[in-house]
């Protein structure tokens, strides 16, 4: 592998020999809002600590900030705040709508992008679009709570405050000059057509640890209490100490008042209640907007300060400020500083010239490259010990008792206090399980030691559960995710060794080990008929079923699962490919490969079963895999929804080279008298012995007869195929809508291509139509995965009844090229995520950045649900990667 001073960096971090990553974009874009600071009786954690007492109130467990940095405890933190002259507010961290007060749920209404970021984070950049007129928060509000479920959003941009381009383009930009040497280049824009005020802010302070009860932090025993301090003699300088962090040094160039205050709640103006101390968190707010000089300590020390710069920019003028956050104490702390911005701006240009296919053109490559980006800047300290959560920090009254009896209380155990990859910084402040099994993908290609740590760290015994189960996300960690964990560390394994050379089998069995205490939790799930077929629980797919199924269904009876069942036996095919991975070297793991063999086959039997009788889930009359309800009184009712549920056995699928087998002979001889002499198990099944001279064995659900019944579905431009990719739920629902009667009740299911028509998980989550990333990425592996067997005189029409046959290898290159093209600039410059969004399509200031949305609109590919989703979105950069690697 070709190496320059980003990958020496890596790889210093990765030896221990140096912590480059120890400052990074850890801090959140919101805390507030969140499960972790909600102390209420009934668990509403929106109305509890609302986006209003954000700017006045401590948090108990992270902290946020607008494009902010941090160290990995996040002891101190930096981040920029704003302020127009207009605004009711000072502008510290970015807005959005709670959960109740969006027509589609929770939705930031604010524009930023992440346009760049090293691995170690020693060159980032942000961008953040403010308006010169007032922010209109109430507007957005109001606007939002008229409108109902069937109606579109009303987004910042529908208010009219960007028209004429009358706003601020203001670039964050961070350059190490050493592991804990950070230089800070802020940059503000006047993008409108007249002169305009702005205010910066640049703000450090450290987090509150003190008023809990822990004056270092609850992870050190240090004595002392942080504070920060104006250092003598040197007019825009500040010494901050922490007992834990130690004593870092806070410079900022030009001309800047320099401001102090206490990181600490404003009771009075919360609560009604005296201040513990005249100097609370809202000081700046209180000092720039209201001329409360008051708010701030004359004697110039605190736990929070910041440096303030007032300016009036002309017509497409810029104004710049200088800063530097540093271990050291400098005499001159600018001396080189624009080389050292240079010099880290050109090592990751030559990072990703290395790393980038050269098939790739100029478009897809900045696509790519800003996914990377995202992926990095998402990256946050998370801190949460579920104990303390539960029972009350010392010296503070204590939790409702009702909390004991609440959210996670099963969960006890677990005590989180690290750096992970997040689903993005504003919707999704927090980790969730099987979304980030899915960012280690792109993530090894970028930084394969991060991804591996990452896949380790949610089985390490204070994330997994006594019982073997991961945790899924804060809001419920006990919810049940799709079991995609090994396939992650499969994957991650695989890319690293094809681009390192290096067998890391040592992740691979660190990892597999735990694995075997989840698979078993799994396998021990409901399974209410004993017939290898899954029921009951959450599967991460939210509305895609009628019913909502992370609770009991609103009928007696269960639901034997299609989705749920071939997700047991995709992980089954995913282990016992590990299990043969490991035995090249060990053979004590083919027992374990014969064991993982046998699962997959009782699950595989169970659900090719053509459904008779209330068994099996293949239907053989529309030749498409349902759920089937049982009813108390005996009845058994198809769910005939053709939804992404009956394609999940294409997950299924695993082919081994013979060259694998040969070193497994205890496999493969039990697995040639299971052939002879389970017949049951291998007869009707796709576990096919090859033909003479063949070199791969294949294990599957489907028959290749089957195999062209369900891609005849996925492929049918009338069904699931869109322009963009494979829909969650087949088209033909729009015309013709799957309703059930129970009794009493009614159930009905139809097909929506955009934003949610249900209210079912708050409504900001929609699998009823919508394109989404993850589910489309492991239908292209596992067409890869049956070509490797199938070849290519296996073919299927693409589309369907098109006449137009290939092999699956080039129809997954097709899916691939058609989820691409929601990102890449057709010939009119315009890219199908931003629909009809004129400004976003023709704007030059706004066209070549880039939004990696939750999911995407199943007939326009318009960006939806989190506008900042780049988590298992920024899949797109492993599909540009395959693609341009292709290309060559």
């Amino acid at each position: 592998m070709k190496s320059n001073a980003e990958h020496l960096r890596l790889s210093d971090h990765h030896d221990r020999s140096a912590n480059w990553k120890n400052w990074g974009p850890y801090l959140s874009e919101r805390a507030w809002g969140t499960v972790r600071e909600d102390y209420s009786e009934t668990g509403t954690a929106w109305d509890y600590f609302p986006h209003d007492h954000a700017r006045s109130r401590a948090y108990r467990w992270n902290e946020d900030g607008l494009g902010g940095i941090c160290d990995r405890s996040q002891y101190l933190c930096f981040a920029l705040a704003l302020w127009n002259g207009n605004d009711p507010i000072l502008k510290e961290r970015l807005f959005g709508l709670t959960g109740p007060e969006g027509n589609h749920g929770e939705d930031v209404k604010e524009y930023y992008y992440y346009l760049d970021s090293s691995p170690t984070h020693s060159y980032m950049k942000m961008l953040y679009k403010y308006p010169h007129a007032a922010f209109p928060y109430d507007q957005l509000i109001r606007e939002n709570g008229l409108r109902g479920p069937a109606d579109p959003e009303y987004e910042l941009m529908d208010t009219g405050i960007f028209r004429e381009d009358r706003y601020f383009d203001v670039s964050i930009e961070y350059a190490k000059a050493a592991e804990n040497d950070i230089l800070i280049r802020v940059t503000a824009y006047n993008c409108g057509p007249d002169p305009a005020l702005i205010h910066l802010l640049p703000t450090i302070w450290f987090r509150n640890t003190w008023s809990w009860g822990y004056p270092s932090g609850p992870m050190k025993d240090v004595p002392g209490l942080p504070g920060m301090k104006k250092m003598p003699g040197r007019s825009n300088a500040i010494e901050a100490d922490h007992p834990a962090l130690g004593t870092y040094y806070f410079y900022a160039g030009g001309q800047a008042d320099m401001l102090f205050t206490e990181n600490e709640t404003n009771y009075e103006r919360l609560f009604g209640v005296p201040n513990g101390s005249p100097f609370v968190k809202d000081a700046f707010h209180r000092y720039i907007i209201h001329g409360e000089t008051e708010a701030v300590n004359p004697l110039a020390f605190g736990t929070k300060a910041c440096a303030h710069y007032k300016k009036i920019i002309p017509v497409d003028g810029r104004f710049e400020i200088r800063l530097r956050l540093s271990e050291s104490m400098r005499e001159n702390p600018f001396y080189g500083f624009n080389r050292v911005f240079s010099s880290r701006k050109r090592e990751t240009d030559e990072f990703y010239a290395q790393l980038q296919s050269d098939g790739m053109d100029v478009d897809r490559k900045n696509i790519q490259r800003q996914a990377f980006a995202g992926m990095l800047w998402s990256k946050q300290m998370y801190y949460l010990d579920m104990e303390q959560w539960l029972d009350g920090d010392p010296g503070t009254p204590p939790p409702s008792e009702k909390r004991k009896s609440g959210r996670n209380k099963a969960w006890r155990h677990l005590n989180n206090f690290d750096i992970i990859s997040m689903p993005d910084k504003w919707e999704y402040p927090w980790y969730a399980a099987w979304d980030l099994a899915f960012h280690c993908i792109p993530f090894a290609l970028l930084d394969p030691d991060f991804a591996k740590r990452q896949l380790i760290l949610l089985t390490r015994e204070w994330f997994m559960h006594p019982n073997g189960q991961l945790p899924a996300y804060e809001w419920a960690y006990g919810d049940v995710n799709p079991p995609v964990h090994a396939w992650a560390v499969w994957r991650v394994y695989r890319i690293d060794a094809k681009h390192t050379g290096y067998r890391d089998t040592t992740f691979l069995k660190a990892v597999f080990h735990k694995l075997l205490l989840n698979f078993t939790w799994w396998v021990n799930r409901e399974d209410a008929d004993g017939n290898n077929v899954f029921q009951g629980g959450f599967l991460g797919l939210d509305n895609i079923s009628l019913f909502d199924r992370s609770a009991d269904l609103p009928i007696d009876g269960h639901i034997d699962q299609s989705d749920g069942t071939a997700w047991m036996a995709f992980y089954c095919l995913v282990m016992l490919r590990i299990s043969l991975e490991l035995a090249q070297d060990d053979s004590i793991y083919e027992d374990l490969a014969t064991k993982f063999y046998e699962h997959f086959l009782g699950i595989a039997v169970a659900m090719s079963d053509v459904f008779r009788d209330g068994q099996g889930l293949w239907d053989d009359e529309d030749r498409f895999f349902y759920d089937i309800l049982h009813l108390p009184d005996g009845g058994i009712l198809p769910l005939k929804v053709r939804s992404l549920v009956g394609l999940m056995p294409l997950f299924a699928v695993e082919t081994i080279g013979d060259n694998v087998l040969k070193k497994c002979p205890d496999f493969t001889r039990r697995m040639h008298w299971m052939a002879e002499h389970r017949k049951h198990l291998t007869q009707t099944m796709a576990v096919y012995q090859p033909e003479e001279g063949h070199k791969r064995h294949i294990f599957t659900i489907l028959t290749p007869e089957r195999l062209r019944d369900v891609l005849r579905y996925a492929f049918d431009e009338n069904e699931f195929l869109s322009e963009y990719g494979i829909r969650s739920l087949s088209k033909v629902h729009q015309r013709h809508p799957f309703r059930l009667s129970v009794g009493n009740a009614h159930f009905s299911i139809n097909y929506q291509p955009a934003e949610s028509e249900t209210g079912l998980f708050g409504g900001n989550s929609n699998w009823r139509g919508p394109i989404w990333f993850p589910i489309n990425f492991l239908i292209i592996e596992s067409l890869k995965e049956f070509y490797k067997y199938l070849g290519d005189d296996f073919q299927v029409e693409f589309p369907s009844n098109s006449g137009n046959f290939l092999p699956l290898n080039l129809i997954a290159d097709r899916l691939t090229e058609r989820l691409v093209r929601l990102f890449a600039a057709d010939s009119e410059g315009k890219r199908p995520i931003y629909g009809k969004q004129k400004v976003f399509q023709e704007n030059d200031l706004w066209k070549k950045h880039i939004l990696f949305y939750e999911y995407f609109n199943g007939d326009t590919g318009a960006g939806l649900g989190a506008s900042h989703q780049t988590g298992w979105t920024g899949l797109v950069a492993t599909l540009l990667q395959d693609q341009g690697e292709n290309d060559r």
